[in-house]
């Protein structure tokens, strides 16, 4: 009788602490539990922040970014390398989301007749080689970006242009000199020569 007794005293306490040791390892894991549901919600949050962000800057992008047609680099490359043409017209197309070539200038083509292939009452991109002479007598050329807005054309067409120049500018490489003009007196010749001196 002894020895049953002293077996379940025994017993009691080795299930006690088998108990608490349960009781530990549960609460343990309950708080490992907690952390790693805190630290999947922060994740979640994290990465719920960034995919907005990048969501709203491919809007901006959408939106104040035209595509750029291949053509307009090409034409820009043989303008700058090998000086095919005097000066490029280039318009925004809104029904293909696309900045196109509207126009080509001869290499014989002037100033003059670079004016008088803008159109009076809507927006343009441009680029002109832009020939001249230094105080020193030397030979020099300077590409001229031109960013045409005339105050007659329409609101949208202006905010679309401004709104597209940064991204189209960046996809013609040797620009050495950009105009923004809102009249013809704002992009004179004589402006464009004291920009290139």
């Amino acid at each position: 009788m002894e020895n049953a007794n002293t077996s379940s005293q025994l017993e009691e306490p080795m299930q006690q602490g088998e108990d608490s040791v349960s009781e530990v390892l549960v609460h343990n894991l309950s708080r490992r539990l907690e952390a790693l549901e805190h630290s999947v919600r922060y994740l979640e949050d994290n990465m719920m922040t960034r995919l907005s962000a990048m969501e709203e800057r491919v809007e901006a992008n959408s939106a104040s970014g035209m595509a750029v047609n291949d053509e307009c680099k090409l034409m820009f490359l043989d303008l700058k390398t090998k000086r095919n043409y005097r000066f490029i017209i280039f318009k925004i197309d809104e029904r293909i989301q696309q900045v196109t070539v509207e126009k080509l200038g001869q290499p014989e083509e002037t100033y003059d007749d670079f004016t008088a292939s803008l159109p009076a009452d809507e927006c343009r991109y441009a680029v002109f080689d832009f020939d001249f002479v230094t105080d020193e007598n030397c030979q020099k050329s300077k590409i001229f970006f031109i960013s045409w807005a005339p105050d007659t054309s329409r609101v949208r067409s202006k905010m679309l242009y401004a709104s597209s120049k940064d991204r189209f500018k960046r996809e013609l490489d040797g620009i050495q000199v950009e105009l923004q003009a809102t009249d013809p007196s704002e992009m004179s010749i004589d402006i464009v020569k004291a920009r290139a001196l």
